[in-house]
């Protein structure tokens, strides 16, 4: 379930499952992230399947999805419509975040990520972040049936041309095995005066963020 907090007097949207991941709303700015330690890393976004480990570097490019196993570092990855996946093993003791647009989504990025990270999927806590939702989500004949091409239950996941990249995710990951997976209400594009949306928003350069504290 998913509730409202403050990050450095900033309201945050969390989910009850995971205390050390969370979302940002609009204004929210990198400095505002409170730092227990450590660096604050932030990947080139590209709309790729690329997934890195952080490590000593502090540059990531042409990388969607960052893997945490230190106790130091914080990452945030910047969205506006896209899916936002955070994932955490509870037996590793490690974390991710991901970025699934619609190419993301397609590339299963979802699963990549976890594979990655050498996880079993029954260990992962999935949450799936704020995005936009069918409702405002249209897409082509050729969009839509490279994203319901990766999972084998297509159902509830789109009406005529719209689209569900939340749930999409979501099975996609449900037919890997994971059994913890919370989905964010919120649609971007609907709930625009809290988050951005890149439709909704003509093109918007704004992002709002899915941080992940050290695990």
């Amino acid at each position: 379930m998913f509730y409202f907090d403050k990050v450095n007097s900033k309201r945050v949207l969390k989910s009850s499952l995971l205390d050390c991941a969370y979302f940002t709303t609009r204004g929210f700015k990198p400095e505002d992230i409170l730092l227990e330690s450590g660096r604050l890393i932030k990947p080139e976004q590209t709309h790729s399947d690329h997934v890195e480990f952080v490590d000593e570097r502090c540059e990531y490019s042409d990388t969607d999805g960052l893997i945490l196993t230190n106790t130091n570092d914080t990452i945030y990855l910047r969205f506006a419509d896209c899916t936002p996946l955070v994932f955490y093993d509870t037996k590793q003791k490690i974390g991710a975040v991901s970025h699934a647009g619609w190419r993301g989504t397609a590339a299963g990025i979802g699963v990549k990520t976890i594979e990655k990270m050498n996880s079993n999927p029954e260990d992962i806590i999935a949450i799936i972040g704020p995005a936009i939702s069918i409702c405002c989500y249209e897409v082509s004949e050729e969009v839509r049936g490279k994203l319901l091409d990766t999972v084998k239950n297509t159902s509830g996941l789109y009406e005529n041309r719209n689209v569900d990249l939340k749930k999409i995710n979501a099975r996609q990951l449900e037919e890997i095995g994971v059994k913890t997976i919370d989905i964010c209400p919120y649609c971007t594009s609907c709930s625009n005066d809290l988050f951005y949306s890149y439709r909704k928003e003509n093109g918007t350069t704004k992002r709002h963020f899915a941080v992940l504290r050290p695990v």
